[in-house]
């Protein structure tokens, strides 16, 4: 079973939704670079339940701890390991997923392929595995904002779409600011729409249902280059990362699915010489050509389907495989868009951050 992620720069997570704690361990960073929890923290405030009324109530402080690869503020060059502990943890909600399984979840699917699950939260399928995603991910932000401090990249995910409610086209071109998107709980720049869609979650919520939609992640200052032929190249594994995230399911970069719909002549990117450089004078490749980075904007949207576990009444099976009903409890996003959108981010970093080990391995330029 595949737990790590990454090449060069590597994670490995780890715990269960209603365990003792979750965690990862970092390793590949390089040693002498400045880190504190108090950074790593910012972006788990982001993601941490019971933050406003439309995610799930659940009272995590989130609060992390660094047990090792960091000696007098700087890391050391050895694995870094990070734990959040559990504190809210209320697996006796769960009892009843003992028997049955939850419509649309990874209860069956689990239990299919090792015989046994974790009925509490769903242990690793659950969404709370992502804090180490999250963790490990404020650090390789870190390292990409000063790997080239006079061009640093700068990566930031908002949502576009609750349910049928999306941000009008055109209207977001701009690249939104971290302030944008956080000025509102949705975590959407578009404030009309964010309104809306606000209002939708709440209505979801009130009857115990869910709603999904769309975030699109925007990433600036990526050098020409990153990305290997044929396997791993850098949208493919882009869009490993997204989907490996819990309840995705698509994911497409620039033109993408729109992109069928034109012809190669209306397609094409045409390049041209600016700023003393190659460039491109549309962008419906997303900054990807052949796998690898052409130095313009990537831009891709990630496909999250509405909350599996909703606090009505579903039918299904139990264990044996008999007809049943479960009315789920427990604390449960009515849509997890917007703790996602840090998630997104983060693995955009590690994805970005590994490519550019990489390269840099294979040129001898990697500094900071």
């Amino acid at each position: 079973m595949s737990n790590r992620f990454g090449t060069l720069f590597s994670v490995t997570t780890w715990g269960e939704s209603h365990g003792p704690a979750v965690g990862v361990v970092v390793d590949g960073c390089p040693p002498l670079l400045p880190l504190a929890a108090g950074e790593i923290q910012a972006d788990l405030d982001r993601r941490r339940p019971g933050q406003s009324d439309i995610v799930t109530p659940r009272k995590e402080e989130d609060r992390v701890e660094i047990l090792s690869g960091v000696f007098e503020g700087r890391t050391t060059g050895t694995p870094i390991s990070m734990l959040v502990r559990n504190a809210d943890a209320r697996p006796g909600a769960y009892d009843e997923m003992r028997e049955k399984f939850r419509p649309s979840h990874a209860d069956y699917t689990y239990q299919a392929k090792f015989g046994l699950r974790d009925h509490q939260g769903g242990g690793r399928s659950s969404a709370r595995e992502t804090v180490g995603r999250v963790a490990a991910g404020a650090i390789a932000r870190k390292i990409l904002a000063l790997a080239v401090p006079a061009q640093p990249v700068e990566i930031r995910a908002f949502v576009t779409q609750v349910h049928d409610l999306a941000v009008p086209a055109g209207a977001l071109e701009k690249f939104p600011t971290l302030a944008e998107v956080e000025a509102t709980a949705v975590r959407c720049p578009h404030p009309a729409t964010a309104a809306a869609m606000i209002e939708r979650i709440k209505q979801a919520r009130s009857t115990g249902d869910s709603v999904g939609g769309v975030i699109q992640c925007r990433v600036r200052g990526v050098p020409p280059g990153l990305g290997e032929p044929v396997f791993d190249r850098l949208e493919a594994d882009l869009a490993k990362a997204m989907l490996s995230l819990p309840a995705t399911k698509g994911f497409e970069i620039g033109s993408g699915f729109a992109g069928t719909r034109l012809k190669g002549s209306e397609h094409n990117d045409a390049f041209e010489s600016r700023g003393g450089r190659v460039r491109t004078a549309t962008n419906r490749s997303g900054g990807v050509q052949g796998g690898i980075s052409n130095g313009e904007e990537i831009y891709f949207n990630v496909a999250f389907k509405p909350t599996a576990t909703i606090l009505q009444p579903q039918r299904t099976v139990d264990v044996q495989g008999a007809p049943t009903e479960l009315a789920a409890r427990g604390r449960h996003d009515p849509c997890v868009l917007p703790r996602a959108v840090v998630i997104v981010e983060a693995m955009t970093a590690l994805v970005i951050l590994d490519h550019w080990m990489r390269q840099a391995a294979q040129n001898g330029t990697f500094k900071f």
